[in-house]
């Protein structure tokens, strides 16, 4: 798989950027690394034209069914999750572990096995005429994902290198009938921290891809074509922008927390505190969800909101007295911003 100096080049210097901003976030006893792994599935299902405000999703986490998008979305989190939490044994029952979690609540019939059909990309939905791309006959998917995992499973590729092209690799089998770009991207999540590249954050590698998707499926096309450096490029410097938006992104919500300091008049140590951290992975809250995060009582849950909504942190979005919830505006629009930013085509 020979790739030009320059691309080489970029692999290097995008790995030891992923490592520096690892360390950096990871080191600090913050809710970071579940904000941006939250960012990074909102990213990625964006890709699919898949898009839900922070609050949205937040709502979502919290049960709301109202938005389906949003409910998407945080089906996309639980599947990053998983590819996470398995990352240091990547084989085929893993990926479908990842499929599960992405879509069992709406298509359970899918979950737990190969797709039995043959999909394309592209065309319409009466067959493959003029599509981007046929996937391989569906009694194929089995052989060719085995094929993958033991690709997977090397120790001689630049780790940046082989994630890249193992998720290339993934969409051009399409081994489901639906989800596949999605848990794609998350197995390259779950490469890097396989593979040591990353070991406390997500990356939000899918951000920087969303700068401009054309080139990136235009990559996925040349891949499929025989030519996988056009695909690692995209990755590489897909990783330096989202790096520099998450590294915003952390700087910001660092701003709020320190400003919060100075306008609630909480001593140090209290339970307020602890719902002040909580809100900067879950924007959104109600009573129940700080007792169950916090482990404690309904009374000291309740007084530890209060303090919040007094300064203005928190701001009421609900009415019914058993199911208030509040969100914490500011927290809301640093993720609106990175979504944003995300958005916008880079120059790289």
């Amino acid at each position: 798989m020979p790739l030009s100096a320059d691309i080489e080049t970029s692999v290097v210097e995008a790995s030891a950027e992923i490592a520096r901003f690892d360390a950096d976030v990871g080191a600090e006893i913050a809710p970071f690394a579940s904000l941006l792994l939250r960012s990074e599935a909102a990213a990625s299902s964006k890709i699919e034209n898949l898009t839900a405000s922070a609050k949205a999703i937040a709502l979502a986490e919290l049960g709301d069914r109202s938005r389906r998008n949003a409910e998407l979305i945080v089906a996309n989190t639980r599947s990053m999750q998983a590819a996470i939490q398995l990352a240091d044994h990547l084989d085929e029952q893993t990926i479908l572990a990842m499929h599960y979690a992405l879509l069992s609540a709406g298509h359970p019939e899918w979950c737990g096995q190969w797709r039995d059909r043959q999909v394309w990309i592209g065309g319409s939905d009466w067959g493959p005429f003029d599509a981007r791309h046929v996937a391989p006959h569906h009694s194929r998917v089995p052989a060719a994902m085995a094929d993958l995992v033991h690709f997977m499973a090397r120790d001689d590729l630049p780790p940046l290198t082989q994630a890249a092209v193992a998720h290339a690799q993934f969409e051009t089998i399409h081994p489901f009938p639906d989800g596949n770009g999605r848990v794609g991207r998350a197995l390259l999540h779950a490469m890097l921290k396989g593979k040591g590249l990353t070991r406390s954050v997500t990356v939000p590698v899918s951000a920087g891809l969303l700068g401009d998707t054309a080139e990136y499926f235009t990559a996925l096309d040349e891949y499929r074509d025989g030519d996988p450096a056009p695909l690692v490029e995209k990755v590489a410097h897909a990783a330096f922008s989202a790096i520099g938006n998450g590294r915003q992104l952390v700087a910001d919500l660092r701003e709020v927390r320190a400003a919060w300091r100075d306008r609630v008049p909480t001593r140090r140590g209290a339970t307020t505190w602890l719902v002040a951290d909580l809100l900067l992975r879950r924007p959104v809250i109600d009573s129940p969800l700080v007792q169950r995060e916090l482990e404690v009582s309904a009374m000291t849950a309740n007084r530890a909101i209060a303090p919040l909504v007094e300064a203005g942190v928190l701001t009421e979005i609900s009415g019914a007295s058993r199911s208030q919830k509040w969100s914490a505006r500011e927290v809301l629009a640093a993720l609106d911003a990175f979504a944003d930013r995300s958005g916008r085509r880079n120059t790289l």
